[in-house]
């Protein structure tokens, strides 16, 4: 009876059917987990692992050294220097960010494409390589550099100025990028209301424009100038790195590791690492308001 039922298929199909069911289980949940743990083992070993290492370092000997290190002359003048070519750097990519995401979202003109596609070449072009154009273009030895050094007095390389200029550059597709498509998703019947309500074009942007992109332009400031923090590769060409004038906190960093001191290293890092998360957890909050704002 028992052969008769199998071969009437009665019994047919029931263990290989369950034995499926089960390594389909076994898949999905090695899916799951598996995938999971490939994520967050990756993010421990290249952004966890070595924040807690180099926060431990710089609190190995007690707040007492982390403070003295931070609170050098030299130390301080690393930071504040960074801290405000960095933000005058910010505001102004802000400002022409906006100027320019606007432009490429609401006039054609010929050369767009190009002009469009040569915003992200700061993203490509290596930081070394900006600096050396730099010097090239603005050192005492041409005519721009020359002509601002003896005639006006002003140097723009081996000085602040040309930290600034480096920074700029690198930063630049920041905010445009972060306000282009928020832009381009603009509901054009509100300015066109606007402009039938009798507003000018100046009111249409601060009145309906602005508030809308407000969030995208936060969001891209606060990331150019977090970018700006720990650039190193063309501030290291252009900045003549001469403490208490020129030296930027990533150079310091650079120097006190190159001299073994890495107390200093670590403790400078971990102001500069305080920082970024601020500046990360205030993008956090003007991405979550734009979302609101858009919903």
């Amino acid at each position: 009876m028992t052969q008769l039922s199998a071969t009437s298929g009665t019994f047919s199909g029931k263990p290989n059917d369950d034995t499926a069911v089960a390594q389909s289980a076994y898949r999905s949940l090695w899916g799951t987990y598996g995938l999971r743990l490939a994520a967050l083992s990756y993010l421990a070993l290249f952004i966890l692992i070595p924040l807690v290492v180099v926060n431990v370092e710089g609190f190995r000997q007690g707040l007492d050294a982390f403070f003295a290190d931070v609170t050098r002359p030299i130390a301080v003048s690393a930071i504040w220097l960074t801290l405000w070519t960095a933000g005058l750097m910010a505001t102004i990519n802000t400002v022409m960010g906006v100027l320019t995401a606007y432009v490429l979202v609401n006039y054609t003109f010929p050369g767009k494409a190009l002009f469009n596609a040569v915003v992200d070449l700061p993203f490509a072009i290596p930081a070394l390589v900006t600096g050396v154009m730099l010097v090239l273009l603005y050192g005492p030895q041409t005519a721009i550099g020359g002509f601002f050094e003896k005639t006006l007095n002003f140097r723009i390389l081996f000085a602040p100025p040309g930290i600034v200029l480096a920074l700029l550059f690198i930063s630049y597709p920041f905010v445009i990028r972060t306000v282009q498509p928020v832009l381009a998703a603009l509901d054009f019947n509100q300015q066109e209301a606007a402009y039938t309500l009798g507003a000018s074009n100046w009111t249409t942007f601060r009145r309906v424009i602005l508030p809308a992109i407000r969030p995208a332009v936060v969001t891209g400031a606060l990331l150019s100038f977090a970018r700006a923090l720990g650039e190193f590769g063309s501030i290291i060409v252009v900045a003549g790195n001469v403490p208490m004038r020129s030296q930027t906190a990533a150079v310091y960093i650079y120097g006190q590791v190159e001299g073994g001191n890495m107390q200093a290293a670590s403790a400078v890092s971990v102001v500069l690492l305080f920082i970024a998360f601020g500046i990360t957890v205030l993008v956090s909050v003007a991405l979550k308001r734009g979302g609101k704002a858009h919903a």
